[in-house]
């Protein structure tokens, strides 16, 4: 195992707030079942608890505690159109993970790295973009270091990608498109 992989793993298992590549920008990222951990990522992005945030896992089997709906049913995962789907959410999720939702918006990554992460913590992980609410978000490890190298537990190596951007989001229900990509 990568040791950037398995240092972030330890950060993340031990309550800490990470800094990652995902496919399209750089994430930030917790355990979704820690409050704590998602109380501050939230207030380190200063972003509205009721806005909910996203689940990234490497396979449907790590969503399984997390949605009510099939986990067969969320498509294979497009490298090059990352797709992030809204589910109807089991009844423990908390708020701060789903927001003002019933549902809760999960995503099969396929960058390596985040992949990696979530296998290691055999776990879906938070994924919200490296930016303050409103702001640019962050492209390249310089400016990831600028705006939150203080902030996080730790930054993990690597790059974005195969994307060029955030991903859409749509209903896993009815397949409609509620944010572009």
């Amino acid at each position: 195992m990568n040791l950037a992989i398995a240092k972030a793993a330890d950060v993340l298992l031990a309550g800490g707030v990470i800094a990652y590549p995902t496919e399209g920008v750089f994430g930030l990222g917790c355990m979704p079942d820690d409050d704590d951990a998602v109380l501050r990522l939230l207030a380190l992005k200063r972003r509205d608890p009721a806005k909910g945030l996203i689940l990234i896992a490497s396979n449907r089997r790590q969503l399984d505690d997390w949605i009510e709906q099939d986990t067969a049913d969320i498509p294979d995962p497009d490298p090059d159109m990352p797709t992030t789907w809204i589910a109807p959410a089991k009844g423990h999720v908390s708020p701060l993970v789903r927001g003002r939702h019933s549902g809760i918006a999960v995503r099969l990554t396929t960058n390596a790295t985040a992949a990696a992460l979530c296998d290691v913590v055999d776990s879906p992980i938070i994924s919200t973009s490296a930016n303050l609410a409103g702001q640019p978000v962050a492209r390249n490890q310089y400016v990831l270091r600028r705006r939150f190298g203080a902030c996080v537990d730790y930054i993990v190596p690597g790059a974005c990608g195969p994307a060029s951007g955030p991903s859409q989001i749509r209903d896993l229900a009815t397949g409609k498109i509620l944010r572009p990509a």
